[in-house]
């Protein structure tokens, strides 16, 4: 049984007027099942005796349905045990007075020019817990904390338009905790700063286009690590279980322990330990412990990530991410903190070593094949770099690769402090469809020979 309470608060200040306050609580459990072999679930909102009891004959009614016709026996596969209690870090108090305040405050600060023409401030938090009761002896509750502030800014002259915004349309800078996630976000005074940007963005020139280095920060590193690096190595997506809904991964089962994946310098974690990070969590939501996890070192391919579930059915060694976004999903293999390591090159230095190229942050756009092997990104800034020297604002910078080939040309990796925790609360996968955090933590990154392109080409 698996029990989740979560309530939400969104606070919304658009071009100086505050929003309707938006509100949630979601409240329900999931109960599974496992009979002679066959697996069953359903899920309730009504937890009352009758309510309960209803929905574990449901589970136990598919279970009797599946049992000798499903590929899997569920049977074999180990139960959790586990019990203890797991919290996040803990927010402050909300005081909804002072944080509308605040907001108002930076919606105000974005009015630095006529040519800013729509802007807004918000934050969001979420309270959750998670009880997780089996009948092998398993006991858990976990209790998290998450803040989500977001700022955006849209300038436009004539037939050009820029919208620049803080930590991204994915509202990168959410974190586990309270108001001092704002601090790491850089909120206070973002809005003059953001709507600044915006308006240097529409007299910048087009990015060029071209093969060159690109060097990338931490705020569009999250979605480079994302879409090429996290959802190629789910392995129910490598079994072939999203391929009717989000396609594939081009990893196959052989290139475990010997694909090179990346550079040498590549070194990628799966850390749900990491505690102000956004998918922190003691125990998955099948009970399993979670520990921080190499998937990839020194360039090669280690260790997918698979649940014990798909461990399984696999026969390969995975990981804790078995994941549900609330309590009427079922969980299934998903990513949660997935971050690359510090390198020990500066920024100045990776600047330096730079010949022609460009730096880009913040992402605005993606699209990649469905499996997850060709992508095509652009960002919301970029600054070319000419002969080791930062030169000038561009707009609409782009690029594009193959995941394996754009890996492999990592040439630096950044030390910690170009380090950045980010996240985003929008990672969709499943069928029916799931929609959950993930975590992304990245230094500074630097990549030799890059497909790059402004936005007319």
């Amino acid at each position: 049984m698996r029990i989740v309470d979560e309530r939400s608060e969104e606070l919304n200040v658009r071009q100086n007027i505050l929003q309707p306050l938006n509100s949630m609580r979601s409240h329900g459990a999931m109960f599974t099942v496992v009979h002679q072999g066959g697996y069953g679930y359903a899920a309730t909102s009504d937890l009352s005796r009758s309510g309960v009891k209803q929905a574990i004959q449901r589970a136990h009614d598919w279970a009797t349905m599946s049992a000798g016709k499903s590929v899997t026996d569920f049977s074999a596969i180990p139960q959790s045990a586990a019990r203890g209690e797991h919290y996040g870090p803990s927010a402050q108090s909300w005081n909804r007075k002072e944080i509308i305040a605040l907001l108002m405050q930076e919606s105000q600060a974005c009015q630095i020019d006529p040519r800013v023409v729509d802007w807004s401030a918000s934050m969001s938090r979420i309270s959750t817990d998670q009880w997780f009761i089996s009948s092998t002896g398993a006991d858990i509750h976990q209790h998290f904390d998450y803040l989500i502030p977001n700022l955006s800014v849209t300038a436009n002259q004539g037939s050009e338009t820029q919208t620049r915004t803080l930590g991204g349309q994915y509202n990168g800078f959410c974190h586990q905790g309270g108001m001092e996630v704002l601090q790491h976000a850089g909120f206070y005074g973002s809005g003059q700063r953001i709507a600044q940007q915006a308006i240097d963005l529409l007299s910048a020139q087009n990015c060029p286009s071209g093969r060159m280095d690109l060097l990338l920060m931490p705020e569009q590193m999250m979605l480079q690590i994302h879409e090429s690096i996290g959802h190629p190595l789910e392995l129910d997506r490598i079994l072939g279980d999203e391929r009717n809904f989000a396609g594939t991964s081009f990893v196959t089962p052989d290139m475990f322990g010997h694909f090179q994946y990346g550079s040498a310098l590549l070194n990628v974690t799966h850390d749900p330990q990491r505690a102000e990070e956004f998918a922190s969590y003691r125990w998955d939501d099948d009970g399993t412990p979670a520990e921080k996890t190499w998937l990839i070192r020194d360039g090669i391919l280690q260790r997918p990530l698979g649940s014990a579930l798909s461990q399984a059915r696999s026969g390969m060694a995975g990981l804790a991410n078995s994941r549900a976004c609330d309590w009427n999903r079922p969980p299934i293999d998903r990513m949660a903190n997935l971050n690359i390591e510090a390198g020990s090159s500066s920024l100045t230095d990776m600047i330096a070593s730079v010949e022609n190229g460009v730096l880009m942050n913040t992402n605005v756009s993606w699209s990649i094949d469905d499996s997850r092997n060709k992508f095509q990104f652009g960002c919301e800034y970029g600054q070319l770099i000419q002969d080791g020297e930062l030169k000038g604002l561009v707009k609409n910078p782009n690029y594009r690769g193959i995941s394996e080939s754009f890996w492999r040309s990592l040439k630096m990796v950044g030390d910690a402090s170009t380090y950045a925790v980010m996240g985003t609360p929008f990672c969709g996968k499943g069928e029916p469809s799931q929609v959950i955090r993930v975590g992304h933590a990245s230094p500074a990154c630097l990549f030799d020979q890059v497909e790059v392109f402004g936005g007319e080409a």
